[in-house]
């Protein structure tokens, strides 16, 4: 589709930069698979890829995760720890749901990017980094700025580049393409036949709004091929599984856009190029 051709075009041109970029977009869409493709594409790509879900930290524990610690700094410190902003030294650091950083942090953040350095808790000095920093939300940070929840000043440091991944609803024509990489990933790795989809199916696939975007059809379409391995999946097998309540399809599995699933970057250098028919050239109805 062309939103995705444009955005293939842009993980390029700024993979070969060092500006930060943040990616914005709705749950499922592949932040961190375009995250991760912009390091692989880039001058770093030898160094380390670090993901941190800034949602998952406990915010008493997130200064000693991010900047590290020395010895004996607090009770229970009972080594030094080097933390994840200088474990991507060389590398990229991306900040998944950085709208969640507690302002306290985002301040330090604002001073790791300005002086490339971090000071560990405990230690009376910084210490110098060298790493790209990328960032991702779900979430208008405008909004959070103007609720006073995020600093504008790391607001604009963290975006001098922004990508907006488009919500599968707006590019339907990749679906096609989409289902059968899916299909034929799970089947490969399972060593389970691979199962046709016929037209009246697919047809009703495309027309399905998917709130959960691509993690919800991918998750559609791994059960799809294990339980329907061996047959023709039909219309009346797709309805029941729409039917089904939202949260049992939304939000399961995420393996190709979150964790950088090898399908998941195939699929998104596919879409750049690849005429969508031959996604469903072999599915009868």
């Amino acid at each position: 589709s062309k939103p995705m051709q444009q955005l293939r075009q842009m993980v390029g041109k700024v993979a070969r930069s060092q500006a930060p970029v943040h990616i914005s977009g709705d749950s499922g869409t592949g932040k961190e698979l375009v995250a991760r493709l912009i390091h692989e594409s880039g001058p770093r790509a030898d160094g380390p890829f670090v993901p941190v879900n800034c949602g998952a930290i406990p915010s008493e524990l997130m200064e000693s995760e991010l900047f590290g610690h020395k010895k004996g700094s607090f009770t229970g410190a009972v080594a030094d720890k080097e933390g994840l902003i200088r474990s991507a030294e060389g590398g990229t650091l991306f900040l998944d749901e950085v709208a969640d950083l507690p302002l306290h942090m985002q301040v330090k953040l604002l001073r790791v990017i300005q002086e490339k350095a971090v000071r560990p808790v405990g230690e009376t000095r910084e210490v110098p980094v060298d790493v790209r920093i990328l960032s991702a939300t779900h979430r208008k940070l405008e909004e959070r700025i103007a609720a006073g929840e995020f600093r504008e000043d790391l607001f604009y440091r963290l975006s001098v580049v922004k990508l907006v991944l488009p919500a599968l609803a707006d590019r339907r024509e990749d679906i096609p393409l989409l289902v059968r990489a899916f299909v034929d990933d799970f089947c490969r790795r399972e060593k389970v036949p691979t199962p046709l989809i016929s037209k009246d199916a697919l047809a009703l696939l495309l027309e399905h709004d998917y709130p959960g975007n691509v993690r919800e059809l991918e998750n559609l379409v791994r059960r799809l091929a294990a339980l329907h391995s061996e047959e023709v999946i039909g219309l009346d097998v797709i309805e029941a599984e729409l039917a089904e309540p939202e949260a049992l399809r939304v939000g399961v599995h995420a393996h190709a856009v979150q964790s950088g699933h090898p399908v998941g970057r195939r699929v998104l250098h596919a879409l750049g190029g690849v005429e969508q028919d031959h996604a469903v050239a072999d599915a009868r109805g």
